[in-house]
């Protein structure tokens, strides 16, 4: 994967970066108007308690898991904080991917050929995107998808890669249950990984079933995931830092 930031992001510490510096030397770097205002925005302090943060869960659907050989499909955004969702903010986009659709993701995502034949290309719609995130602590479940296809993409389409602060429900996850990853003796005495899949970290709280992939549908249940997660194991005023990457 190529980071085209990640000697400044290597500097301030790849698991607690200083997000606040890292937007500001970012800022200072990038071209397009709509990056460099979006770096502008900068982040919160690492120690503004997490009852205070804006936050926005993002979801990609993509025709497959290689950023490299494969494209957004769809892309969902939901504002919120750690005590409201503001759906009345979100949006919802199907975008034309690069390359052909394949059968197996028309069937995950139910996304066509004919919906996506009038759809943008995500390049179109890339700086209304970058204003609803700007300001906000992003929230995904797995950011790799989310971080290493919003890169690639901005680097074919305008030369420029992108870096944003996350909170990644499914490590939030991960932290809270030790038997996600049983160790060589665990898996000798035939303990089975906890799943981390979105449906069923929500079933652990108790949050209702939604229908999966579809991208605005999924980043609602991670914005009520993460209100969950810091109700059960946090408090409000824990700082951002002990949660964001």
């Amino acid at each position: 994967m190529h980071w085209p930031f990640d000697k400044a992001f290597r500097r301030s510490g790849p698991s607690t970066p200083d997000w606040p510096n890292v937007m500001a030397e970012l800022a200072g770097r990038a071209r397009h108007p709509a990056l460099k205002d979006f770096y502008e925005r900068g982040a919160v302090a690492g120690d503004t308690p997490i009852e205070s943060v804006p936050l926005a869960a993002l979801d990609f659907e993509t025709t497959g898991l290689d950023p490299n050989r494969h494209s957004i499909v769809s892309v969902g955004i939901v504002p919120f904080d750690i005590g409201r969702i503001r759906c009345r903010g979100s949006a919802y986009w199907v975008v034309q991917p690069r390359r052909e659709l394949s059968q197996k993701s028309v069937t995950i995502h139910h996304i066509t050929h004919d919906e996506i034949a009038a759809a943008p290309d995500i390049g179109e719609i890339v700086e209304e995107l970058l204003a609803a995130m700007a300001g906000r602590v992003i929230v995904v479940h797995y950011r790799l998808i989310e971080r290493r296809f919003f890169d690639r993409m901005m680097i074919n389409r305008f030369g420029e890669g992108l870096l944003f602060p996350v909170i990644d429900t499914m490590s939030v996850e991960a932290r809270m249950q030790p038997l996600s990853r049983p160790g060589v003796l665990g898996r000798l005495f035939g303990r089975r990984p906890v799943s981390l899949r979105l449906a069923d970290c929500r079933a652990r709280y108790h949050l209702p079933t939604y229908a999966p992939h579809h991208a605005l549908t999924d980043a609602l249940a991670t914005a009520e995931l993460l209100q969950a997660q810091v109700a059960h194991h946090y408090s409000t005023d824990t700082p951002v830092r002990a949660l964001w990457c």
